[in-house]
């Protein structure tokens, strides 16, 4: 069975061009993805295969078949999935804490993709699990799922472009001295560990933007935007700045109100690969940090 990966009308603009040139000009697909149409999939103009040096005529109905695919070695598990948003490209799920995205040697089952594969799998559908980003294990909120290749490249050329906006709002040590600023301090894996990060010179540049929102005599409410996608990046940029965050035990911050990080990622905001429209979706925060939040009075 094959999957749809593009069908669109050929413009008067795009006329007397070659097929190839409009896939990789004006779609931006990847010539690892062509190959892979040329000799997995179907193109097809007008209902019959063609070649992709075939010249445009205004009015070609062009489709792009794909093979399904399956995510190797992933058990499809039932799991209650909180979807906001879903079409023929992507996903976007708001994650619980407490579920971690992939399988790894720690977590072989019970994560966020065996969900989607069995979600995937009641719909009729195979396809290969590719989440945009990651979120840790109890870092709370949204997150996109592409749900083929193309789009898994597009998003990130958005991530390189930092056309991706991801936001999140987390609860910290302290009283923050300024109202908003950037913390831009290079991240590597910490010797002797192949969990922690820290902020070492001959580490990855990571750059994290914040904007203080409320504070108590003792913690801040603190929304954060990510301009790079570093491993731990919030919780190590926050307790390098003498913040970390409530409940992150693993870089300096206390459980006594929460057995997690109080770290939740409230919105999105991107164009669509395909409609080219904006997409912005929030999610609300928590009931366990809005608690906090409540309780110490850290509302805006």
């Amino acid at each position: 069975m094959k999957d749809v990966l593009l069908r669109f009308t050929i413009k008067k603009e795009q006329a007397g061009r070659k097929l190839r040139d409009v896939l990789q000009q004006d779609f931006e697909i990847s010539r690892k993805l062509l190959i892979r149409a040329k000799y997995k999939g179907e193109i097809l103009v007008n209902g019959e295969y063609s070649y992709v040096s075939r010249e445009m005529i205004e009015g070609d109905q062009i489709q792009i078949l794909l093979d399904e695919e399956e995510s190797e070695n992933l058990i499809p598990q039932p799991m209650d999935l909180d979807i906001r948003l879903e079409d023929e490209d992507i996903m976007i799920i708001a994650k619980k804490a407490g579920i971690v995205v992939h399988p790894s040697g720690m977590h072989v089952d019970g994560t966020l993709a065996n969900g989607v594969v069995h979600y995937w799998q009641q719909k009729g559908e195979q396809r290969k699990f590719r989440p945009v980003s990651r979120l840790d294990k109890d870092t709370s909120g949204l997150i996109i799922v592409a749900k083929n290749q193309w789009a898994h490249e597009r998003f990130s050329r958005m991530q390189k472009d930092k056309t991706l906006k991801r936001r999140y709002v987390a609860i910290v040590h302290g009283r923050l001295a300024y109202d908003e600023g950037v913390i831009e301090s290079p991240i590597g894996r910490k010797e002797g560990s192949i969990i922690e990060r820290e902020v070492r010179a001959d580490g990855q540049q990571a750059i994290t933007r914040y904007q203080v929102v409320a504070r108590s005599d003792d913690m801040s409410l603190v929304k954060l935007e990510l301009q790079t996608g570093r491993t731990h990046q919030i919780r190590v940029h926050m307790s390098y700045s003498g913040h970390p965050l409530i409940g992150d035990e693993l870089y300096g911050g206390s459980r006594e109100l929460l057995d997690r990080q109080a770290l939740h990622a409230y919105e999105l905001q991107f164009i669509h690969p395909r409609s080219k429209e904006e997409i912005r979706i929030e999610q609300s925060i928590p009931d366990d940090m809005q608690k906090i939040i409540e309780m110490y009075k850290l509302s805006e």
